[in-house]
C-alpha cells in the first residue's frame, strides 16, 4: 500500500501537468490517444520497458530511443513530455501517468470504462449490448470497453465497471450452483 501511495504522489502531479498542457493547447483528446498508443507500445515491448527502467542506459540514450520510436507517431507536446520525464528521472512512472491521464480524460468526457472478460472475442453486436448495459448501470454518456479473452469462462461474460462486477459467465453460474448445493 505504501508503494502505491508513493507512486501516486509522483504520478498525480505529472498527470495534472500533462492535462493542463493538453487543455491549454486544446489537445485533450489527441494526447489521450497518444497516451493510449505509448502505453500500448510499452506494455507490448518488454525490451523497451526494460531499457526505460534500466539505470544502465543514460538519459541521452533513452531520449534517442523515444524519439526514434515516437517522433512521427505522437504530438510534439507529448514527445517533449516524454523527454522531460527522462530528464527528471521519472520515465519509469510513464505507464502509470498514461493510465491516470486516460482516467482523467474519461471523467472529463463522462465515459465509463468497462473491463469485459469473455470466453471468446466479442462480436460488434455483443460489444454494443455491453455498452448499452453499462450505460444503463452508470448513466454514462458513452462507454469504453477493454476486453480480454479467458477460455476458462466456458461461456458468457464478466463485466467490471469500477467496483461493480456483473458475472454472467458459465463458470460463475456453475460456482453459484456448487455453493448452493453444498449448503445444508
Amino acid at each position: 500500500m505504501k508503494g502505491s501511495a508513493a507512486m501516486a504522489k509522483v504520478i498525480e502531479p505529472y498527470t495534472e501537468a500533462l492535462m493542463s498542457l493538453a487543455q491549454s493547447q486544446n489537445l485533450v483528446d489527441r494526447l489521450g490517444e497518444d497516451a493510449a498508443a505509448v502505453l500500448s507500445v510499452i506494455t507490448e515491448s518488454e525490451q523497451l520497458s526494460t531499457v526505460l527502467n534500466s539505470p544502465v542506459y543514460e538519459g541521452g540514450q533513452k531520449k534517442a530511443i523515444l524519439k526514434q520510436i515516437f517522433e512521427n507517431q505522437v504530438d510534439h507536446h507529448f514527445l517533449n513530455f516524454l523527454l522531460l520525464l527522462v530528464d527528471r528521472q521519472r520515465i519509469a512512472f510513464l505507464p502509470g501517468i498514461c493510465q491516470r491521464y486516460r482516467e482523467l480524460l474519461r471523467d472529463l468526457n463522462q465515459v465509463s470504462l468497462a473491463e469485459v472478460t469473455s470466453a471468446v472475442e466479442l462480436t460488434e453486436e455483443q460489444r454494443q449490448a455491453v455498452c448499452d448495459r453499462v450505460k444503463s448501470m452508470t448513466g454514462a454518456q458513452s462507454v469504453e470497453i477493454e476486453s480480454r479473452v479467458d477460455p476458462d469462462l466456458i461461456g458468457g461474460v464478466i463485466i467490471q465497471v469500477g467496483s461493480q462486477v456483473v458475472d454472467a459467465s458459465l463458470r460463475g453460474q456453475l460456482r453459484r450452483i456448487s455453493l448452493n448445493l453444498s449448503r445444508p
